[in-house]
């Protein structure tokens, strides 16, 4: 499904200036999201996150689903979970996000089987 399918099925009934009023967005641009184009350029129209998470908390729909089918989940300007370390590996990033509360030997200890590692590599 495209997003323009999407927007047109979440506001189903509902008038297009009524929809886009409750975003804070214009109704003529609601109109070219739902067209997926604009009509002055032809142009596929690319929303900001920010009008995406508005017209998600409008239509209480997951801003992540709707980043999704707008084809910019793996943006990381549309998605910002890809910002973190590891972004592709929970479990990875979940272990580097608990390193600061550490204790200083836990930490010394890595660093050493780091350096063992890293040493390794270059042989």
């Amino acid at each position: 499904m495209r997003l323009g399918e999407l927007l047109k099925e979440l506001r189903g009934d509902e008038g297009l200036r009524d929809a886009a009023k409750r975003m804070n967005i214009t109704y003529s641009y609601l109109a070219m999201l739902e067209r997926g184009k604009d009509c002055r350029t032809g142009n596929t129209i690319k929303p900001t996150p920010e009008t995406l998470l508005q017209i998600a908390n409008a239509y209480k729909y997951d801003y992540f689903k709707l980043i999704e089918v707008a084809g910019f989940s793996d943006d990381p300007f549309y998605n910002p979970a890809l910002k973190e370390p590891f972004a592709h590996n929970p479990t990875l990033q979940q272990w580097y996000k608990s390193l600061p509360y550490c204790n200083e030997q836990d930490v010394e200890k890595l660093k050493i089987i780091w350096d063992v590692i890293h040493e390794g590599g270059d042989n």
